[in-house]
């Protein structure tokens, strides 16, 4: 039982180790680009 419990530890640290270098090292920059609406008021 403590060889199972050390093996789900074990991969979790990896996991976690894998989700901070993916954050770190993939293109995750959104994509920009200007948006320009005319925008309608109403005169009172």
């Amino acid at each position: 039982m403590w060889r199972l419990i050390k093996l789900l530890l074990y991969l979790a640290v990896l996991g976690g180790i894998g989700l901070v270098g993916y954050a770190y090292l993939a293109d995750l920059t959104p994509d920009q680009r200007r948006v320009v609406e005319p925008v309608t008021l109403n005169p009172e």
